[in-house]
């Protein structure tokens, strides 16, 4: 999947695209529009948290950064073992596991807070009252998804194509 941005310069617009990417067969859960705080967006598929804040890459960096924590809290624990207990991979692998999905948590708690790093290029548009919309296609799709919204709504801005999106949002 491959994460198109445009920009909108109204709701009305922005309606006008969410019809025609129905029309496209996009389905409504891979479309999202990001709006400046106070604008009224309707029935317009609303960015949820996912879109808008860093959770997903915090995610991703606590679970590399814990498991390596773990995997070396498990190698001292199985070269210094406490006293009186003999411990094995099994150990090693729990540990490792147990970093890796405390160092996601914990993480992810502190990426939901934070705003979205990928959509601070587009603020200062969002700020002078265009939308923001976001589509998840197909990477076979991406063209004609971009010429579709160039050729019906020639006011639109093509903002570009984010290489991969994560496959759970």
């Amino acid at each position: 999947m491959r994460r198109l941005y445009f920009l909108l310069p109204d709701v009305e617009t922005a309606r006008q695209v969410v019809n025609d990417l129905l029309l496209a067969r996009v389905e409504e859960r891979h479309i999202h529009v990001l709006a400046k705080e106070g604008v009224e967006l309707g029935d317009l598929p609303e960015a949820e948290l996912l879109q808008r804040s860093d959770f997903v890459p915090a995610v991703e960096r606590g679970l590399a950064v814990g498991g390596a924590t773990g995997i070396l809290a498990g190698l001292a624990a199985v070269t210094f073992p406490p006293a009186g207990l003999v411990l094995g991979g099994g150990a090693l692998l729990g540990i490792a596991l147990a970093g890796a999905g405390f160092g996601a948590w914990l993480s992810g708690m502190i990426g939901a807070d934070a705003p979205n790093s990928r959509l601070t290029q587009f603020q200062e548009a969002i700020e002078k009252g265009e939308l923001l919309m976001m589509v998840d296609v197909p990477k076979a799709r991406v063209e004609e998804i971009e010429a579709l919204i160039k050729n019906r709504h020639p006011e639109s801005e093509i903002e570009g194509t984010e290489p991969t999106i994560p496959a759970f949002p």
